[in-house]
Formats: structure tokens, C-alpha cells, sequence
């Protein structure tokens, strides 16, 4: 048996150990999510071969098991490699339940569905922690999925998250945010937690410089002048300005401003990064600047932080394949407990499906081998 192989296997075994109870039923039912690529409805999922009991465990399986989710997480980070910097992101997206109004402590959520002419649906939102293994791909692996009561907000619970991941690393990760995340409540509530931070800012957001001048009367001043990112005549100078020929992107111009803080959060700076595709013949959406703003304790290089905020967009893909691919959303359970115990098995699935691939590629190019010689023969 081959490391890779042998590893997948540790790992489900430590993974079984932590589901509770009805650990087999519940293990066979991630198995035959694994092997499952299409199906109409969750009881679908006990003709597969792989499950070796009758439809009603499928749904006793989410009733008693109970996945420790903290020792899972240690779990995951004990994947991680130790020779590199962790580069974490953070997510929110939504479980749609708009038929199911006697479901206990539904929310708004912002989604694809259209009420009173607004993007937003009813259901369950949920807050993701991914560690993100590659310079590029799309793989994301969570180490927190994590439903947001009606008494928490997106950033409370990404906070909560980022806290319980971190005091769990060696060393100082680059956590990577949406714009939902780029506000002072955020960086304030974060000051604390040993991570830099990578935001993106939403391109009507309003920032602040430092104060000139000191007053020899009255309090100090907190704040500058104003930098208004939509309007461009309020721009300072920036810092620093470089252009870089991208073989994917094309010509790309990167400008750097230092010392800016959001109103609220004045005792926070922040670095400030515009990051915008030069050329002609852009689409509207493609020509559309993306800012930045990075809080840590190194200077990185302006390339640096755009390579490393594209990482971020691996999570966006996980959304996806987890509704698609693994069927999260399928089932219509009937209590959000219910929901949370389904979820717990999201990252489960996610990681034993990377640490096969490995042991699926070694074996792939065996049998490629083999194969070539026979057509030799």
C-alpha cells in the first residue's frame, strides 16, 4: 500500500472515531455520497452499493450522529503541511429553505432567488473556514462549515472561526475576505487574533489618511483627509505603482497607499490596494477596479498580495461543487440541527476526496503503464 494511500486510511479511521454514534451508517451514507454523481432526492442515496442498510438509516444516521467538529478541525491541520505559510479564506453562503416556514430560526439571505424583486431568500446562511493548499486550482478544504444563528452576523461567526483555527497553528496565517468582511467592525473584532488579513473593499467604501498636523488645543484629531474609492479626484498619492504583463490577465496595474484606516476603526491601518487590467477591448466587467486593503505584519510585495488574494476564489468554487457535487442541499431535513449534522460531513467528504488523489494518481499511472506495455506486446 502506498503512503498516500495509507494516509487516506488513517484519516477516515480517526475520522470514524469522531462521528459519535451511528458511525457506520453514517460513514456508509459519505461513502455513497462519494460515489453518487446524480440523484433526485436523499433516499435516493441507499441504492447505492456502498450502503448496506435499509432507506430510514439514512435519515437515522443525521438524527444520532454527532461529529465533534473541534477535534475534527485538529483533525484537518494535521494535514497541513508544516514547511509552508497557511493561507486560510473565509466564505458565507446560503441554504435556501423557502418551503419550509415552520423550519425554527430561519434568516434572510442574500441568493439567487428573487423576493419582492430583491436577491434574497429564506433559509440558513453558513460560515466557512477553508485552508487553501495551492498557489493555483480550485481546491479548498474547510475547516469549519458552520451554520449562522438569527443571533450572530457573518463576521461574528467568521471571527468565532478564525480563533478557534488559529490558536490551533504554528504560525501566523494570510486569511483571505470578500467584501462582506471590509468593514471596522471586522478589523476591530480581528485586532487581537494572530493572522494578517487580506480584504477586499466594496468600490463605494470611504477611507481615511492620517492626520496632518498637530493641534496644540482640543482633543488630537483622529482622521485625515477623506479617500473616497469611487470618486478619483479624492485620491491620495500613492506609494507605490507597478505593472505587470500576466500571462492570463494581460497587462495589470498595481498602486499601493499607506496609513488609510476605516472611520470607526482609526487605531487599525491598513494598506490600500488598487489592482486594474490595462488594454483595450475589455468587457465592463473585466475593466472593473478591485480593492484591497492588507493588515499584517510584513510588507509584501504588490504582486505578492494580488497572487495571494486570487487563491481566495478556490472557496467560491467549493460553494459550488458542495451544492452540485455532494448534494449538500438536497435534503429537506426537518430541524436545523438536523442541517448542522449534515454539514459537519461536507468537509469530511472534501478532504478524503485530496488526500486520494494522490493515491488515485499513482495508481492511474501504473495502469497507464501497464497498459502501454501490453499494446507493446
Amino acid at each position: 500500500m502506498s503512503l498516500s494511500a495509507q494516509k487516506l486510511q488513517k484519516f477516515r479511521s480517526k475520522a470514524y472515531q469522531l462521528l459519535g454514534r451511528a458511525k457506520d451508517a453514517t460513514f456508509d451514507l459519505m461513502d455513497a455520497v462519494l460515489i453518487t454523481r446524480n440523484i433526485y432526492s436523499f433516499a435516493e442515496l441507499s441504492l447505492s452499493p456502498v450502503f448496506r442498510r435499509k432507506w430510514p438509516s439514512l435519515y437515522e444516521a443525521i438524527e444520532d450522529c454527532r461529529p465533534n467538529r473541534n477535534k475534527l478541525t485538529k483533525l484537518y491541520l494535521q494535514q497541513v503541511p508544516k514547511n509552508q505559510r497557511v493561507i486560510l479564506a473565509g466564505d458565507h453562503t446560503p441554504w435556501p429553505r423557502t418551503e419550509a416556514p415552520t423550519l425554527k430560526d430561519r434568516t434572510y439571505e442574500h441568493g439567487a432567488k428573487v423576493i419582492s424583486g430583491k436577491p434574497v431568500t429564506l433559509g440558513n446562511g453558513y460560515s466557512t473556514l477553508s485552508w487553501i493548499p495551492e498557489d493555483k486550482g480550485s481546491w479548498a478544504l474547510p475547516l469549519r462549515h458552520e451554520r449562522i444563528t438569527s443571533f450572530e452576523t457573518p463576521i461574528t461567526k467568521a471571527v468565532f472561526q478564525l480563533k478557534q483555527v488559529g490558536r490551533h497553528l504554528e504560525v501566523r496565517p494570510i486569511t483571505l475576505w470578500d467584501s462582506e468582511y471590509g468593514c471596522a467592525k471586522f478589523v476591530q473584532l480581528t485586532a487581537d487574533i494572530n493572522a494578517d488579513k487580506l480584504i477586499r473593499l466594496r468600490p463605494n467604501r470611504c477611507i481615511w489618511g492620517q492626520p496632518k498636523s498637530v493641534q496644540k488645543r482640543g482633543r488630537p484629531r483622529k482622521h485625515g483627509d477623506k479617500m473616497k474609492l469611487s470618486d478619483p479626484t479624492t485620491w491620495a498619492v500613492p506609494v507605490e505603482s507597478i505593472e505587470i504583463n500576466d500571462p492570463t490577465w494581460g497587462i495589470v496595474k498595481i498602486q499601493r497607499w499607506s496609513q488609510f484606516h476605516f472611520y470607526h476603526s482609526p487605531d487599525q491601518p491598513m494598506e490600500i490596494i488598487l489592482i486594474q487590467r490595462q488594454g483595450k477591448g475589455l468587457s465592463q466587467k473585466a475593466a472593473k477596479p478591485m480593492w484591497l486593503a492588507w493588515i499584517g505584519q510584513e510588507k509584501l510585495s504588490l504582486e505578492e498580495l494580488w497572487k495571494y488574494y486570487l487563491r481566495r476564489f478556490a472557496i467560491e468554487h467549493w460553494n459550488r461543487f458542495v451544492k452540485q457535487r455532494l448534494h449538500w442541499k438536497l435534503p429537506k431535513l426537518g430541524t436545523t440541527q438536523k442541517g448542522q449534522r449534515w454539514s459537519d460531513l461536507m468537509p469530511i467528504l472534501t478532504w478524503q476526496l485530496w488526500l486520494s488523489l494522490d493515491a488515485f494518481t499513482l495508481h492511474f499511472k501504473i495502469l497507464k503503464r501497464l497498459m502501454g506495455k501490453e499494446q507493446n506486446r
